[in-house]
């Protein structure tokens, strides 16, 4: 028994030392390494427009990589609209991101919790056990919150929430942010593309730009809710006392 429980804890420890090499590996690739040249919008575009018909699966591939990768959401996102427009851009990020939120979860759950399970002292087996009740309320919560995508995808590995609870708070949560971000970049694409600029006038570009600034008060008004949710649960407490 205590042979079997040492190599399980080998096993844990291995396979958490596994994880952060990878992220180490990851983050200087993309930051630091003579490769980190090809991950720039200018040659991911070349290597799209060189891809024909297979772009939008070049693209998704691309996506999945970069988000396990940690290359910066932003950039992908935006490359996506420029080269496809607002429309099937949204389809081909959201579906890349779905991918690679799954993926990096995955990574997270197999590589890492087990190693986070034996750390876990009352206090934060309470937050976890919370999180497995609520993951997708949680999940939700979070994504609309703009919570750092990629560290969110490995993080809520660790922890004990269901894989479905998070794919389908991920997928409603980022569903909004991602198409206001896409139809902005798309609608200015088309702009520069056409050359009419009087169509910077137009009500395309005019709500586009109304969505994109409006998404930034999204995480404000979602503390308010939950501040007041807060305080009108306490209130009926304070009145019993």
């Amino acid at each position: 028994m205590a042979r079997t429980g040492n190599i399980r804890k080998s096993n844990t420890l291995m396979k958490m030392v596994f994880l952060l090499v990878f992220i180490g590996l990851a983050v200087y690739v993309v930051r630091f390494s003579p490769a980190r040249q090809y991950f720039t919008a200018d040659q991911l575009g070349l290597l799209l427009e060189a891809a024909g018909i297979w772009a939008p699966l070049m693209f998704v591939i691309i996506y999945v990589a970069g988000i396990c990768l940690f290359l910066p959401g932003t950039l992908l996102t935006a490359l996506g609209a420029a080269i496809f427009g607002p429309y099937w851009g949204f389809l081909y990020v959201w579906t890349g991101a779905m991918i690679g939120a799954g993926l990096a979860f995955l990574i997270g759950r197999y590589l890492g919790r087990d190693f986070a399970a034996s750390l876990i002292g009352d206090r934060l087996k309470r937050f976890d056990d919370a999180i497995e009740r609520n993951g997708f309320a949680t999940v939700l919560y979070l994504r609309l919150m703009y919570f750092p995508f990629t560290p969110m995808n490995f993080g809520m590995g660790l922890t004990k929430v269901r894989f479905w609870d998070y794919i389908s708070g991920t997928a409603l949560g980022i569903l909004v942010g991602t198409f206001i971000f896409t139809f902005f970049v798309g609608t200015l694409r088309d702009v520069w593309a056409t050359g009419r600029w009087e169509d910077l006038l137009s009500w395309k570009v005019c709500l586009s730009v109304i969505l994109f600034v409006s998404s930034f008060f999204i995480p404000k008004v979602l503390k308010m809710i939950r501040k007041e949710e807060s305080v009108s649960n306490e209130s009926p407490l304070q009145e019993n006392r």
